[in-house]
């Protein structure tokens, strides 16, 4: 299944994008999408439902973020070998780990917004890795059935909030508008690898990032376990697994995001976003 959100912002109501490219409600049968609604036992529901009596919604709705009240967003740095490359950083030994702030998130076509001051705004795109039963110490033979699908991100990055002013690198992952994710979560059993899955990005189409998550140095299942080793991960949770080489501050010379431009990403069977960038 390919679950998402639409409607305006707050708004969102639950849909489907069933097999002809129409988005269905899904408003009869779960609240939303994220939590609960996530649960094995509610995806078993909703394959059961006859999608075509299901209502039509509007080609041209907004397509929101594509999971509801996500508790963490837990991002993993540095882990395609060449982008540690790219950004003059080792290879990491264990899975780093920071945070997004869940107010960064946006749907998957909203406007990314330049924050005040930013004059190192980039791109990633990642593979989202979304929770659908709790995890807590699982195995890494067993952490995939812990996942209820996959998702588009774009791990949106202010470059000197990141990495020149101190502390943690939260203060340039967190702007708003900086986690659009979608345009739907699809669900697990339609991805036989996450490990085998082709993206890209384009900025005014020019095509920077051209990757594979095949060259992840740590793949979905061990990131899922080895998370669960230092934090519960509930439905709805996030992970955002890393981006490949092909970042601007890693080209010669460094390329930035300005008021204006357009970001196009996406990866193999998980649809894609298309942003326009602003200035806050």
């Amino acid at each position: 299944m390919k679950l998402l959100r639409y409607g305006l912002p707050g708004q969102e109501r639950p849909g489907l994008l069933d097999d002809d490219g129409i988005i269905r409600d899904l408003s009869d049968h779960v609240r939303d999408i994220g939590g609960e609604s996530l649960l094995p036992e509610t995806f078993e529901r909703l394959r059961g439902l006859d999608t075509s009596a299901l209502p039509t919604v509007a080609e041209d709705v907004r397509i929101g973020p594509c999971v509801a009240n996500v508790g963490k967003f837990i991002c993993i740095g540095l882990n395609y070998s060449d982008h540690a490359e790219e950004a003059g950083m080792p290879v990491p030994d264990e899975p780093i780990l920071f945070f997004k702030a869940t107010s960064a998130i946006s749907g998957p076509n909203d406007p990314v917004m330049i924050p005040r001051g930013s004059k190192k705004t980039d791109w990633e795109v990642e593979l989202g890795v979304v929770i659908g039963k709790e995890a807590r110490y699982v195995a890494e033979e067993d952490a995939l059935s812990h996942v209820a699908g996959y998702c588009v991100i774009n791990d949106v990055s202010e470059r000197a909030f990141q990495l020149e002013r101190g502390g943690q690198w939260v203060k340039g992952k967190s702007a708003d508008s900086f986690g659009p994710i979608g345009p739907w979560l699809v669900t697990r059993d339609e991805i036989s690898d996450p490990q085998g899955l082709g993206m890209w990005l384009e900025v005014d189409g020019k095509r920077y990032q051209n990757g594979n998550t095949s060259t992840m140095i740590f793949g979905v299942a061990h990131l899922v376990s080895y998370v669960s080793q230092f934090m519960s991960l509930q439905p709805g949770d996030i992970i955002s697994t890393g981006t490949p080489p092909g970042v601007g501050m890693g080209l010669k010379p460094p390329v930035f995001l300005s008021e204006g431009q357009s970001i196009r990403l996406g990866i193999q069977d998980l649809g894609e976003q298309n942003q326009s960038v602003r200035a806050t």
